[in-house]
């Protein structure tokens, strides 16, 4: 049986192999693109019937679909420090601008925290004359502490 981390690994190496995209198999699973990419890194279950279209598309064997549906250990990599460039940024990000976003937080809505369960997110490329940006929104329910 597969890990998670390895269905992961399959699945990124399938793409390259099949050419089906991250929107191609959130469409034919419809469920939101980042969702259905976090869930084939590893960090979703997926119900038997998605993790089984997911398999088909990538042309994966019944490992890695039972390894789809397994519960996940969220938020898992590799280093407490991430190294990849991309991730370390985003680390970096919320090393900057975390404890700005805790105090606007605090200020709009009041003692709480954003929710990572009742959550959505989006990354989207944005032309710009000095350069393309990449918009990445974070959307989370307000989760009031109750004391």
């Amino acid at each position: 049986m597969l890990t998670k981390q390895q269905a992961g690994e399959a699945v990124r190496a399938a793409k390259v192999l099949t050419g089906v995209t991250w929107a191609q198999l959130a469409e034919a699973l419809d469920a939101p693109l980042a969702w259905t990419t976090a869930a084939l890194l590893g960090q979703h279950p997926m119900s038997a019937e998605q993790a089984e279209t997911a398999a088909a598309l990538l042309e994966l064997d019944k490992d890695a679909a039972l390894a789809f549906q397994l519960q996940p250990t969220r938020g898992a990599l590799d280093s407490a420090v991430p190294v990849d460039p991309t991730i370390y940024r985003l680390y970096e990000v919320i090393q900057v601008y975390g404890p700005a976003i805790k105090e606007l937080i605090h200020e709009q809505c009041g003692d709480g925290i954003m929710s990572a369960i009742n959550f959505r997110l989006d990354v989207r490329r944005v032309p710009d004359p000095a350069g393309d940006r990449v918009v990445i929104t974070l959307d989370g329910k307000y989760l009031p502490y109750q004391w």
